[in-house]
């Protein structure tokens, strides 16, 4: 057990993605707290917000394949491709979603103010704006980038 334990730790690839997904999670909890002057930790596991942490992860991923392997390799091309999707549904599938949920929850308070239901709230903040993807992406970019130097 311990030597699968011990690979895993030398995967710089399976490290660098980790790592950028890490300090994207970290950082939302002090940019919400900035934007809206309270403190949320439920922001280091949920999703949505800046950055995204999804467009992390799989830019460093994409970035350390890359550098290991170059960028004309199969594996760096599969890892593009599948980057795409993730931030391609980040910013555009989970964020329409997260948009009806809000048209949904509104509608549901009005409902509650006329007969006095009280529905279940949905989740909003599901996707990302283009902004928050593209910090995340560079995010992965540069938290890759540093450890491969400085590793």
């Amino acid at each position: 057990m311990s030597f699968y334990l011990h690979e895993l730790w030398g995967n710089g690839v399976l490290i660098s993605s980790v790592l950028a997904w890490l300090i994207a999670q970290i950082a939302k909890i002090f940019l919400f707290a900035m934007t809206h002057k309270k403190w949320d930790i439920e922001r280091l596991v949920g999703s949505g917000g800046m950055p995204s942490s999804h467009s992390a992860l799989v830019t460093a991923l994409c970035t350390s394949i890359g550098i290991l392997d170059g960028m004309n390799s199969e594996i760096f091309a599969l890892a593009c491709v599948f980057a795409a999707i993730v931030m391609y549904d980040a910013a555009g599938v989970r964020r329409a979603a997260g948009e009806q949920a809000r048209i949904l929850n509104t509608l549901l308070d009005e409902v509650d103010r006329g007969e006095g239901v009280s529905p279940a709230r949905l989740r909003e903040l599901l996707g990302h704006t283009p902004v928050e993807v593209l910090a995340g992406a560079v995010l992965g970019i540069a938290v890759s980038y540093c450890y491969y130097v400085i590793v």
